[in-house]
C-alpha cells in the first residue's frame, strides 16, 4: 500500500510539474516589445589606431556605421566615405573601403607622442579630429591563484603587472577577451596613486576554467579619452540594458554642421597584448 501512494504522489508532483512548465514556456512565447522612441539616426565613427608591440602597426581600420532602432538586428554601414589621416609633419595615410563601412589603411607610420588628424567626409557631412599616440609600458608578469568570490565559492583570479614611468602621468584602458564572454569587459586605470611604482591589475570571472584563453590588451590612452571612456563605463554600468545619461560626445567635430556630431571617439594607442591559457 505504501508503495502505491508513493507512485501518486510522485505522478502527482510529475503532472504538476509539467503543467507549470507547460504555462512557463507558453509565457515565454509571448515577446513584449516596448514602443521607444527613436531619434534622428547619428554617424557613428569607430576609429581606434592601436599599435601593438611587436607589430609595424602599419594595417588600421575605421569603421563607420549610422545608429538604429533598438529592435534592429543589423547596424547600418556608411559607405562612399572620404577617410583619411594626417600627422603634424603632412604625411598623409588614406583609408579604403575594403567592405560597407570598413576602411584600412595598409602603410600607416605609427610614431609616439606625435599628433595626427583625422578627416572624414561621409554622406556630406565633414569630421575632423586631433589626438597624440600615446605609448604603454609591456606587461612584466602574470600571476594565478584562487580567490574566494561574493558567494564564498572559490574562482580564478588573474594579476598582471606592469611598471608606470615616474616622470609623466599615465592613464590605462585594459580589455578582457575570452570564450565566455559574450563582449569585452574593459577596466579604466591611472597612476595617481602609484606614480613611477609597480602597477598591479586584477581580473577574475565565475566562469574562468583551466584551458581558457584570456586574452589581455593594455593601451596606453590620453586623460581625454581616459575621461570620455570614464564617462561611458559608468553610463551603462556593465549592463547593456541600462541607459546612459545623455549623448556623451567624443573629440570628434562635424565641421559642416557642429550640432550633427558623431559618436565616438579618434584615439591613438600603443598596447601590449598577451594571450594567457588558465592553468
Amino acid at each position: 500500500m505504501q508503495r502505491i501512494e508513493n507512485y501518486n504522489f510522485k505522478s502527482k508532483a510529475l503532472t504538476l510539474f509539467s503543467l507549470l512548465f507547460i504555462l512557463i514556456f507558453s509565457s515565454c512565447e509571448d515577446v513584449v516589445n516596448l514602443d521607444l522612441e527613436s531619434g534622428a539616426p547619428k554617424i557613428v565613427i569607430d576609429a581606434e589606431i592601436i599599435w601593438k608591440k611587436g607589430t609595424t602597426g602599419n594595417e588600421q581600420v575605421i569603421k563607420i556605421t549610422k545608429t538604429a532602432p533598438y529592435y534592429n538586428n543589423t547596424t547600418p554601414k556608411v559607405s562612399g566615405a572620404q577617410v583619411r589621416v594626417e600627422n603634424s609633419t603632412g604625411t598623409v595615410f588614406t583609408f579604403n573601403e575594403t567592405e560597407p563601412g570598413s576602411y584600412v589603411c595598409t602603410n600607416f607610420v605609427p610614431v609616439l607622442n606625435t599628433e595626427y588628424t583625422l578627416y572624414i567626409t561621409a554622406e556630406g557631412q565633414s569630421f575632423t579630429a586631433v589626438e597624440k599616440l600615446t605609448s604603454v609600458t609591456p606587461i612584466d608578469k602574470i600571476e594565478q591563484k584562487m580567490v574566494p568570490d561574493f558567494g564564498g565559492e572559490d574562482v580564478i583570479e588573474l594579476t598582471f603587472y606592469y611598471k608606470d614611468p615616474a616622470d609623466q602621468v599615465n592613464f590605462y584602458l585594459t580589455d578582457y577577451k575570452a570564450p565566455f564572454l559574450l563582449y569585452p569587459e574593459y577596466e579604466l586605470t591611472d597612476d595617481e596613486l602609484f606614480n613611477g611604482n609597480e602597477i598591479s591589475t586584477r581580473y577574475s570571472d565565475e566562469d574562468i576554467k583551466p584551458g581558457n584563453t584570456v586574452e589581455i590588451i593594455h593601451r596606453g590612452i590620453s586623460k581625454n579619452f581616459y575621461d570620455y571612456m570614464n564617462l561611458i563605463l559608468e553610463g551603462y554600468g556593465g549592463n547593456p540594458f541600462s541607459i546612459p545619461p545623455g549623448n556623451i560626445r567624443g573629440n570628434i567635430v562635424n565641421s559642416t554642421d557642429a550640432s550633427n556630431f558623431a559618436f565616438g571617439y579618434f584615439r591613438l594607442c600603443e598596447a601590449d597584448t598577451v594571450s594567457y591559457i588558465v592553468k
